[in-house]
């Protein structure tokens, strides 16, 4: 998500803001723009290069501005259009936009109560369902309203919400998911990740905190909260997998948590070998700091085609098959007749791994020693990332030998729960902590819904 408020050319940096996070999600995107009298919208299918390709930005004149892009969790049948966020509801007396980060976790007996009361709901989408919340609320202001809608939510979430005279931001009480603020001159910026900051000129200020609602508008920003804060648990797959290097999260910078994360790992599972390489993109800094501590030279065995986008979030198992196929290359010259140490940040499933042993080995590599940055994903997650049933877990239903087995290498090794909070959590940030459920079983936010039991 990129919010923006108080500056003339709100559109065009919601559009360098959402590019900056593109790796969040590649089905949709859409800004919401506020020129003081209406809420404009553009968005559609597809990257943010294509969606905005034919944006009118003349016509999206407004000082403030909401922007997203869509990712969609596993089963979610809706990819309509009409699901892409920033989501508008106008009513007579007022008009708001609402973009949302993660997941309801008692979503679904929320809808039942609203639509037992009449309410019908157009989308699958948690914005709608705090958009019907805010709406039912008998409070004089929006501000209010919208306080007491966040606090019948449970589960990981973050918000932007745009009105004519505001942008609000929100973040859970445990803070499981991401939100910054930030400044660029006198205009204030929110963004899921600082990368956004940096590539428009913007410097941080701080984070969004557990259980606050930020208020800006042209006095200024406020401090609301409306939940108790509890102890930080901000989800550990986004040091992980999901969070660009360049991004700062919770006072850690995620290139330097990986890099760590590499090193505790040749410290539990060294191997002998010749050379070792990362799997592109979010492996590359494991990959160094694991040949870093091991001693073994560190090389560009794994070629990515840039033009591809990130496997993981496509929303089918087969469009994963093909995007791999088509993504990852070996360097022959780098990893023939040579023991490899392929560095990985995760296996959720198992077949892209399977599929860069075989590219490997195909280029000659003598033997392929699999190292995964992070700990086994045994349980499925229901705050935002698209683990959500332990059927598709490829650790939840075999041991590591058999994982070595279906992958086709000659070992594997994951990296401690204990290794991964050493090297995430630092001691400086006394309000860190990380969320590790879907590796430990181990839930912040109870599962409310009668969905799979995690235990």
């Amino acid at each position: 998500m990129f919010g923006i408020w108080g500056h003339t050319h709100a559109a065009e940096l919601s559009y360098y803001g959402l590019h900056a996070q593109q790796h969040r999600g590649q089905e949709g995107a859409g800004v919401v723009v506020s020129d003081g009298e209406e809420l404009k919208l553009h968005k559609g299918l597809g990257l943010v290069n294509d969606v905005f390709k034919h944006a009118g930005f003349k016509e999206l004149k407004g000082t403030a501005a909401i922007a997203h892009v869509r990712y969609s969790k596993h089963g979610d049948k809706r990819r309509a259009v009409d699901s892409v966020e920033p989501l508008v509801f106008r009513t007579r007396k007022t008009s708001l936009a609402i973009s949302h980060s993660g997941n309801i976790v008692n979503g679904e007996k929320l809808r039942d109560v609203l639509e037992d009361n009449g309410s019908i709901l157009q989308t699958s989408t948690d914005s709608e369902l705090l958009a019907h919340l805010i709406k039912r609320c008998k409070e004089n202001t929006n501000e209010d309203a919208i306080i007491q809608a966040l606090q019948q939510l449970e589960g990981a979430f973050t918000f932007l919400i745009l009105d004519k005279e505001n942008m609000y931001a929100a973040a859970d009480p445990h803070g499981i998911r991401p939100l910054s603020i930030g400044k660029l001159g006198d205009a204030y910026v929110v963004a899921s990740e600082t990368s956004a900051f940096d590539l428009i000129g913007a410097t941080f200020e701080r984070e969004v905190l557990p259980g606050e609602l930020i208020v800006i508008n042209d006095q200024g920003l406020k401090s609301v909260r409306f939940a108790m804060r509890e102890q930080r648990r901000l989800c550990a797959m986004e040091y992980v997998y999901f969070s660009r290097p360049d991004s700062d999260m919770n006072q850690v910078n995620v290139h330097a948590s990986r890099k760590r994360m590499g090193i505790e790992l040749a410290k539990e599972a060294p191997v002998e070998a010749d050379v070792v390489t990362g799997v592109p993109d979010s492996s590359i800094s494991a990959a160094i700091g694991y040949a870093e501590q091991s001693g073994l030279p560190y090389e560009m065995g794994i070629i990515k085609n840039r033009y591809i986008g990130r496997t993981f979030i496509q929303p089918s198992q087969e469009l994963r098959e093909q995007g791999v196929k088509m993504k990852l290359s070996p360097v022959r010259g780098i990893v023939e007749g040579k023991r490899v140490v392929m560095i990985d940040d995760s296996i959720v499933r198992g077949t892209t791994s399977r599929h860069i042993v075989r590219l490997l080995k195909e280029a000659g590599a003598k033997e392929v020693h699999v190292r995964i940055a992070s700990p086994a994903i045994q349980d499925p997650c229901y705050y935002g990332i698209d683990m959500s049933t332990k059927e598709e877990l490829i650790a939840a239903n075999h041991s590591p030998e058999e994982i070595r087995e279906l992958i086709e290498a000659d070992s594997i090794a994951y990296l401690s729960v204990e290794g991964m909070k050493q090297a995430i959590v630092q001691e400086r940030s006394i309000h860190q902590g990380i969320c590790h459920a879907c590796m430990t079983g181990e839930y912040p936010v109870p599962i409310l819904d009668n969905r799979e039991d995690p235990s």
